[in-house]
């Protein structure tokens, strides 16, 4: 059933909504560049109830905010035939996604997610924006999700919450990506498309583990975080992890491209470090990295049915190009394809997921051979 909250929503007429500055940490460490279209995005929030996490902690309720472009449009049996999830990155959120490198070049008319065509919903995943999240108030006595309970929770949003019973397509970006490789595991006749987009299929170990649990130790290492009950940010922490999360997301090539000399390099990394610690909170940033520690999909891969368009980009720290995991689980797949973006001045790095100039087209034939 569609939520009251929703119907309101839809009936009303929604103001123009600019995309915020801020940059999510896993986003590419670039300065945001200022929106070109307000774009009429919705705000609304589901409340799920009486939730069980696999940690065996619960809630008795959890809120999931969420942001939408479009209309839903129904089908002749009364069924929604059009939504389309965007699932964001580790510290992003749904609204991210209104920034002019992806929202201008895929919303407009004629473009792939037109919005006259197409209903966007745009979650804020469990411990990020503003749906449920530690610096509410439980601080470390939030419960410790993982991307399992995430799934869920996005799960119980289209379902339950807004009456939709498959989607025209699901994609993601990083945190996102792997969401969408596990709504393909978990719910493999949900979609009638996935898209993710900067991701690896496998456990998070190896360096990918070894940064992140670097980011969450240099937190917990700072007194000031005074196990989660801190009365001030614990900043020489924020500021090891912050670190950390711009040189994984940094683009090597374009950053040399764009500061050739020292000064400006070096003023520019700790602008941005500068930038992140005053806008994220540590406790929440403990558990949205953490979020990826029982993250596995390998062993189900036959599971994803759904026609996949898989995209990565060669100067990607995060997933790097010499693996070949995409390949070999492809190889698994039904129906999935998967493109290495190559390696450029102008790529960024793990933030080429959000430039969607660099894979619009491949989109745009997803949804072509998915009519």
């Amino acid at each position: 059933m569609i939520s009251t909250v929703l119907l309101l929503l839809l009936q009303a007429d929604p103001a123009p909504v600019q995309a915020p500055a801020a940059i999510p940490p896993l986003t590419a460490a670039t300065t945001p560049a200022r929106p070109t279209t307000a774009w009429p995005a919705r705000s609304a929030q589901y409340t799920v109830r009486n939730v069980r996490f696999r940690s065996g902690e619960s809630l008795p309720e959890m809120r999931i905010s969420y942001t939408m472009l479009g209309q839903p449009h129904r089908d002749a049996r009364g069924k929604i035939d059009n939504a389309v999830m965007i699932l964001h990155g580790t510290g992003g959120t749904g609204r991210q996604f209104l920034s002019p490198q992806f929202a201008d070049e895929l919303y407009g008319p004629g473009q792939p997610l037109d919005i006259r065509r197409y209903w966007i919903i745009l979650p804020d995943n469990i411990g990020h924006g503003n749906s449920s999240k530690p610096s509410d108030g439980l601080h470390m006595r939030f419960p410790h999700y993982d991307y399992d309970d995430m799934v869920t929770a996005q799960y119980r949003l289209l379902k339950d919450g807004l009456g939709i019973e498959r989607m025209r397509l699901i994609m993601g970006t990083s945190m996102g990506c792997m969401h969408s490789l596990m709504w393909g595991e978990k719910h493999p006749d949900f979609a009638r498309a996935l898209m993710p987009l900067a991701c690896e299929p496998i456990e998070i170990a190896g360096l990918n583990r070894m940064w992140r649990q670097l980011a969450i130790d240099g937190i917990r290492a700072d007194p000031t975080w005074a196990n989660g009950e801190y009365r001030t940010p614990p900043v020489q922490g924020l500021r090891t992890a912050a670190s950390l999360l711009f040189v994984a997301g940094a683009a090597p090539l374009y950053f040399q491209a764009q500061y050739p000399r020292r000064q400006d390099a070096e003023a520019f990394a700790r602008q941005r470090v500068t930038a992140s610690i005053a806008s994220t909170d540590a406790n929440d940033l403990m558990y949205q990295i953490d979020a990826s520690r029982t993250y596995d999909p390998w062993s189900k891969l036959e599971r994803i049915t759904a026609p996949t368009m898989w995209i990565n980009s060669a100067d990607d720290f995060i997933n790097p190009r010499n693996l070949d995991l995409p390949q070999r689980a492809v190889a698994r797949m039904k129906n999935a394809r998967f493109r290495l973006i190559a390696e450029t001045d102008d790529t960024r790095g793990h933030g080429t997921h959000t430039a969607a100039r660099f894979w619009k087209q491949d989109l745009a034939n997803l949804l072509d051979r998915t009519q």
